[in-house]
């Protein structure tokens, strides 16, 4: 399973290695996983949630939660493929950011989450911070989350099962080391940061504005 999403994201050109990125999470790092890459290609999308459905398909699982905006294909299509590995309907919603930049239950989602089992779903994770903060308003209100699981996580040491406090898992693993801005060595060597993918346009003209 490890190897099929490496070789799909690597086969549609969304891993890109050798260069100066910056995460959603505001940290640098090196590699880069492109998954807005990935959801033109409908086919592939599928599969990698077909992944997350028959790896999830043992558990008592009634809703599939996860961040926007990726996660709602993700949720989507998991929850698709869990309903007909279950054969009963099993609901797929996503939660927003508010003004806080938590990840709430808008929409009225929240109570399709009340009293029931939820699996949480996630594309990449660098901190795991987004992630668990849908774990977070899940329990908020009311729901049991029965496990989390990402499609790729960037940084197995950290964001494991203990920091999620319910079962972790992830398709894939690809180790990216990820430093704050005052540590990072591509920008101690002046390299420039790409800004056609991730967030380093935004960072880029946040910084300008405060100078």
């Amino acid at each position: 399973m490890n190897n099929e999403v490496l070789e799909i994201l690597k086969k549609i050109g969304a891993v890109i290695t050798d260069d100066h990125f910056v995460y959603t999470s505001g940290k640098h790092g090196k590699v880069y996983i492109n998954k807005d890459a990935v959801y033109p290609h409908t086919v592939d999308t599928s599969r990698i949630c077909e992944l997350f459905a028959q790896k999830h398909k043992d558990l008592d699982i009634d809703v599939v939660a996860a961040p926007s905006l990726g996660g709602i294909v993700l949720e989507t299509w998991t929850a698709y493929h869990l309903t007909k590995l279950k054969n009963k309907e099993i609901l797929g919603v996503y939660t927003e950011k508010d003004a806080e930049k938590n990840q709430v239950f808008t929409r009225g989602y929240d109570k399709l989450v009340t009293g029931k089992n939820v699996l949480v779903i996630e594309d990449l994770t660098t901190t795991g911070g987004s992630v668990l903060k849908v774990v977070n308003s899940v329990k908020n209100v009311g729901g049991n989350v029965v496990a989390v699981s990402v499609m790729v996580n960037r940084d197995p040491e950290h964001v494991n099962s203990d920091m999620m406090g319910v079962p972790f898992s992830a398709l894939a693993e690809l180790k990216a080391e990820a430093w704050d801005e005052a540590d990072c060595p591509m920008c101690k060597e002046n390299k420039p940061i790409n800004t056609n993918v991730g967030h380093g346009k935004k960072y880029l003209e946040a910084k300008k504005a405060t100078k």
